[in-house]
């Protein structure tokens, strides 16, 4: 497919910033400027045990840190997309990452199913499973269960997007018979794009629900590495991983000035459209003022489309 740009939204602060217009206005403004995708992420709560983080065993990255304390602001990210797809008409809708898991399933299903069809399916959920025990606990679920109840999350999701009669079979969640509408706008459901470092169970996940991979720690790093393995291990588990499409951070080279150096970022761009990165997310310097956001996405915007050709 296409390359895409995204901007990724920073819907969180480590104080109360008063107020959220200015992530309001940059939704705008990537809207009218013709940037792809707009990224929300997510935390529901916190516990204090942020140096778990850093712990790649337990889903974390190594050296990683927390960009707020236990007190910091996180906007809900499905409520915070619902927002903006009413500011908007044209750019897509993303989470980086939902934890989908923390959300009862027909209730996730129902309220995405609900943002797709009023966004006119501009709808994309990337979902992961975290790595703060505390978070899972206080919405009453097992740490230790997480990926398999992500798993499940998914599986109810889907058969209620594309069921007109539903039925589900799982340990502690069984029903049948059951109607969901309206269903998601786009055919099939809502993308799931599925983030994690790549394993036997991320591969079994993206195989079954995933419509693109967002690469985690090590692999997030060496793309050109993990992309060839990603594919390998998508089709053993039964999936085909060459439709994939694949997420990854724009190599943006800065300036002395703290400026983008467009040229010098967009040589870097194109040996990873090779490799099949399909989606560059985006941290860049946007003026605060709206027109003149709106004008430098729409210069980098240009410029990116055209390098990634």
């Amino acid at each position: 497919m296409t390359p895409q740009l995204s901007i990724m939204l920073r819907t969180f602060s480590a104080e109360d910033p008063g107020t959220w217009q200015p992530v309001l206005d940059l939704a705008r403004a990537a809207d009218a400027s013709g940037v792809d995708r707009v990224l929300v992420s997510d935390h529901v709560v916190f516990g204090e045990n942020l140096e778990a983080y850093a712990r790649p065993e337990t889903g974390g990255v190594e050296g990683g840190k927390q960009p707020t304390g236990p007190d910091g602001h996180w906007l809900e990210p499905l409520t915070t997309l619902s927002v903006m797809c009413g500011m908007t008409s044209r750019v897509r809708l993303g989470t980086n990452i939902l934890i989908a898991a923390l959300r009862r399933p027909v209730v996730l299903a129902k309220a995405a199913a609900t943002l797709d069809v009023l966004s006119g399916g501009r709808l994309d959920l990337g979902v992961g499973v975290g790595w703060q025990r505390e978070e899972y606990e206080a919405a009453g679920l097992d740490f230790g269960a997480r990926g398999r109840q992500l798993d499940h999350t998914l599986e109810v999701c889907q058969t209620l997007w594309r069921e007109s009669r539903a039925k589900v079979d799982l340990p502690g969640l069984a029903f049948e018979a059951i109607h969901m509408m309206p269903k998601p706008q786009q055919p099939g459901g809502v993308p799931l794009w599925v983030s994690g470092r790549l394993n036997e169970r991320v591969a079994r996940r993206l195989a079954r629900f995933g419509r693109g991979w967002i690469p985690w720690g090590e692999d997030a790093d060496d793309l050109f590495g993990s992309i060839p393995r990603m594919r390998q291990a998508v089709a053993a588990a039964g999936g085909d991983g060459h439709a994939m499409q694949v997420a990854g951070t724009l190599p943006t080279v800065w300036r002395d000035d703290r400026s983008v150096d467009l040229d010098a970022t967009m040589e870097r761009v194109l040996p990873l459209v090779d490799a099949g990165v399909t989606d560059f997310r985006a941290r860049l310097p946007v003026p605060s003022e709206y027109d003149a956001a709106v004008e430098y996405l729409r210069r980098f915007a240009d410029v990116f489309h055209t390098a990634a050709q």
